[in-house]
């Protein structure tokens, strides 16, 4: 499999590899069934094959104990830790096979994280499902124009097909960028990142932006130094990373301008 990577997703303490031929493996903590072989032994060191994904699968992503892959026909399948209901299968019974997410026939890419679990559709839509929503239901804001989707701990962002980025959810440590740490249920810009953006990411309690001009910019918690911007305590609004050529090179495989 070493040769055929197409794409990784880390989880808590797994990770996935998606091949070129549409093969998803997954190793490490399988507690809830998250390497989706159907077992669940309590690890595994070495990548195991995913019930069912030899082969058409198209995206993947891994949240905190569980894990999703977008196939072919738009469908996603999603097995592991289900107690927020992250599967999308209308259960929360965790799965150690995937199971098909209900409702959604439309996905190309997805965002997973602790609590629950996102997917951008053809037309530009975001739906999620997790944090109790057993099924998935649109962002009534994000219904169309958006490029990308990513899950962190307990919040999520979306990034517009004009670069701009949108984050809602858990805002305790700043992770949303608006300037405060008030939790939002509903998308609110990013301060300062309207547009310009090429991808974002999310981590557990912070957020990270790539500018199309190739630099880094992050904000949320910053317990450990993790936004990069040379300074201690949590970042409210977008900072730049200092000092790193980085950008660049994560422009080159994720550039969306």
């Amino acid at each position: 499999m070493q040769a055929n990577v197409a794409a990784l997703a880390l989880g808590n303490m797994h990770t996935c590899a998606l091949t070129f031929d549409g093969g998803v493996h997954c190793w490490g903590s399988n507690l809830y069934g998250q390497l989706g072989n159907g077992d669940t032994a309590y690890y595994s060191p070495a990548p195991v094959q995913v019930t069912g994904l030899a082969s058409g699968a198209v995206a993947i992503a891994t949240g905190d104990s569980h894990a999703c892959a977008v196939v072919e026909t738009g469908g996603v399948k999603c097995w592991g830790r289900n107690i927020y209901g992250t599967l999308g299968d209308g259960t929360t019974e965790d799965r150690s096979v995937p199971v098909d997410v209900l409702d959604l026939d439309d996905a190309v890419a997805l965002g997973a994280g602790e609590r629950q679990t996102c997917a951008l559709t053809r037309t530009g839509a975001v739906k999620c499902w997790g944090n109790g929503q057993l099924v998935p239901a649109y962002i009534e804001e994000l219904r169309g124009g958006m490029a990308a989707v990513a899950v962190g701990g307990q919040h999520a962002c979306a990034l517009t097909t004009d670069g701009g980025v949108k984050c809602w959810g858990s805002n305790y440590f700043g992770q949303l960028g608006d300037g405060t740490t008030t939790d939002r249920t509903a998308p609110v810009d990013v301060a300062g990142l309207t547009s310009g953006v090429s991808a974002v990411v999310a981590g557990r309690s912070s957020t990270c932006a790539l500018t199309t001009a190739g630099a880094m910019k992050c904000w949320g918690s910053n317990l450990s130094g993790q936004l990069g911007n040379g300074e201690a305590g949590r970042a409210l609004t977008p900072q730049t990373v200092v000092g790193t050529p980085f950008g660049l090179i994560f422009r080159n495989g994720f550039d969306r301008s």
